[in-house]
């Protein structure tokens, strides 16, 4: 059986919500709009419109805990979780959203064991925040904080098959670049457009009944070639 190391996006496919939205909605003024409304257009990358945003935010650390507190999560992405453990392969959460966000509710559910790669959410002042991108790319081709294509993809996946599951504009490049992707909501119109290999999920309860055939060569036929690991002694 092949191993896989599932890579898998936060806001709107782990989480029920976009936790970044939610949190501009409640402490940020509505100038957050106008930026989102720019990267929508074009005119700017994700990470200058994320930085921009986490900029507006005014609220205090115990304010955004007490949000944070009532977002929820996929219910069926706990038993994904030990289903992918089970079967020996890996998982990373992969986001270009807030690792703040991402680990305090992994934490709540008990899963911040998990790899989380994402932007930082750092203090700045009283009740003020700045963006910090570890994993940027100068050559990203949508200016993304978070190079998914960079940081997740192409470096875990010489010995490796990748399943990306994702929803959104932020995992477009990183599904073109993956063996294989459970794709919901925007994700799906564009694996279906570009040629992707996939298959359409609701939710990790979907991910869970596909995950055999995934594990055992059912889904996908291979369009690269692994290299072997270097041996050890």
């Amino acid at each position: 059986m092949t191993q896989w190391n599932i890579l898998c996006d936060f806001d709107g496919t782990i989480s029920v919500e976009d936790v970044t939205d939610s949190l501009l909605d409640r402490f940020a003024p509505p100038e957050w709009q106008v930026l989102e409304r720019d990267w929508r257009a074009g005119k700017i990358g994700s990470a200058e419109c994320m930085a921009g945003q986490v900029a507006l935010l005014d609220a205090s650390r115990e304010e955004i805990d007490d949000h944070l507190a009532g977002l929820r999560i996929d219910p069926a992405f706990p038993q994904f979780v030990e289903a992918v453990f089970a079967a020996g392969s890996t998982l990373r959460v992969v986001s270009d959203g807030l690792d703040y966000a991402i680990r305090a509710i992994l934490r709540r559910y008990r899963l911040d064991h998990l790899p989380v790669l994402a932007n930082r959410l750092v203090p700045s002042a009283p009740r003020r925040w700045q963006l910090e991108t570890p994993f940027s790319d100068p050559h990203c081709r949508i200016g993304s904080g978070h190079c998914k294509c960079a940081s997740a993809v192409r470096e875990h996946n010489r010995h490796h098959r990748v399943l990306l599951v994702g929803d959104g504009a932020s995992d477009y490049c990183a599904a073109g670049e993956a063996d294989y992707v459970f794709a919901k909501h925007r994700l799906i119109e564009h694996c279906r457009h570009a040629a992707i290999p996939h298959t359409s999920i609701v939710g990790f309860a979907d991910a869970i009944g596909l995950l055999p055939a995934l594990l055992a060569g059912k889904l996908h036929t291979p369009r690269r070639v692994l290299m072997p690991e270097a041996a050890t002694r």
